[in-house]
């Protein structure tokens, strides 16, 4: 085959593609890999509350925890992941880990960071879970909402100020 049938073989839409495709999928591959190991991906599936000290930005949290009244009674998981099936669990676990990664790579945070609505349900039903034996008569409300644990104890867990 001549050099320039070959050029012109090569030079088809679909190896392009091809080509293109294979360049695309090895480098989300290949950045993704660098991304999970830089970031220690895998302390995330474990329980250890040392895992949020990867990012910088969550120091000022943990040491506020270390120094609250859950510190060796409940780790990270305790108060924000479901507690109702691994599954629900681990669903809200790699949704905050892609949103916190998303936010904490763009630098896309508040300086106080906020707990998202969908995390303060999840972290409310942790408290009724927990304190079950104290909580099980009270459903307090106001108006017609249901008055959530954090409305009054806003300092537990690991308010940073």
């Amino acid at each position: 085959m001549s050099g320039e049938k070959r050029a012109r073989k090569l030079l088809t839409p679909r190896f392009i593609l091809e080509a293109l495709a294979v360049f695309v999928i090895g480098s989300l591959l290949g950045v993704g890999t660098f991304t999970v190991v830089y970031a220690k991906g895998w302390s995330y599936l474990g329980n250890d509350p040392q895992t949020c000290m990867n990012c910088h930005v969550m120091e000022p949290y943990y040491k506020a925890w270390s120094a609250g009244s859950h510190a060796g009674q409940a780790g990270c998981n305790d108060c924000h992941a479901p507690h109702d099936n691994i599954v629900s669990k681990y669903y809200v676990k790699a949704e905050n880990g892609f949103w916190h990664s998303f936010k904490f790579t763009t630098g896309w945070y508040p300086d106080n960071i906020e707990i998202r609505d969908s995390n303060r349900q999840v972290t409310n039903e942790a408290c009724l879970y927990c304190h079950s034996d104290l909580t099980s008569d009270m459903h307090i409300t106001a108006g017609d909402e249901q008055i959530q644990c954090m409305d009054c104890h806003t300092n537990v867990g690991h308010k940073v100020r």
